[in-house]
């Protein structure tokens, strides 16, 4: 079988204020506000009651303490109903921020199965429903619960795949490597597990994009561990 790879581009903006960890989805509320519910890929929502279950191309962010976005393939053409506003400034948690671009890059990546692994770091990864949650807790050990994270992991990359239209047509290999801490998140009123890990893919992860649960809002980002 032949080797399908992809091309994808991945615009990062990131603007010149400061927000806290739990103001983000007051960000990608203020966000949608000045680009319309009409627009879809802002927000993932099909109407007051649906949602779009596939894999978020606008994903919100904090970068060292400053708001930015991750535009993914076709999220990168989205993004410029909301850079087409005269005024950008939004209003989140009663104060105005005036959203001045400090940064701005765009790249293009191949998706592909390589022959070597790459090393990664992903943070507050949500990977587990409350159902998946009370099976990891009745494995014996920690190799039991390892293996059954990195089944999910390898799960959530294929779900980015799919998302991007990439077709994955060789095995996928995945290895985590240290499991640093669990913490627990609020989302949507349900208490769930966060976990903070290394790991390491043959698949190339560009750096800020969100795996598992609720990426939109910046849970499970990925970012590149190089070697020395």
């Amino acid at each position: 079988m032949t080797n399908t790879s992809k091309k994808i581009r991945i615009l990062k903006v990131v603007f010149d204020t400061e927000i806290k960890a739990y103001e983000i989805p007051a960000f990608r509320g203020a966000i949608v506000k000045k680009v319309g519910f009409e627009n879809i890929l802002f927000h993932n929502h099909l109407n007051s009651n649906g949602y779009l279950y596939k894999y978020p191309l606008i994903q919100y962010k904090i970068i060292n303490r400053q708001p930015a976005i991750i535009c993914v393939d076709y999220g990168v053409d989205e993004i410029h109903k909301f850079f087409e506003n005269q005024d950008w400034s939004i209003k989140i948690s009663d104060r105005w921020l005036n959203m001045k671009i400090d940064s701005l890059n765009m790249n293009q990546f191949t998706m592909n199965i390589w022959d070597k692994m790459f090393g990664y770091n992903i943070k507050n990864w949500i990977a587990l429903n409350t159902e998946n949650y009370q099976k990891y807790n009745e494995f014996d050990g920690i190799v039991e619960q390892t293996q059954f994270l990195e089944k999910k992991l390898v799960g959530n990359i294929l779900s980015f795949a799919k998302g991007i239209e990439w077709t994955v047509d060789k095995p996928i290999k995945l290895n985590i490597t240290k499991l640093i801490d669990t913490r627990p998140v609020t989302l949507k009123k349900q208490k769930m597990m966060g976990f903070n890990l290394d790991f390491k893919c043959n698949v190339f992860i560009p750096n800020y994009i969100g795996l598992g649960k609720s990426v939109s809002l910046g849970y499970g980002n990925v970012r590149e561990v190089r070697r020395n």
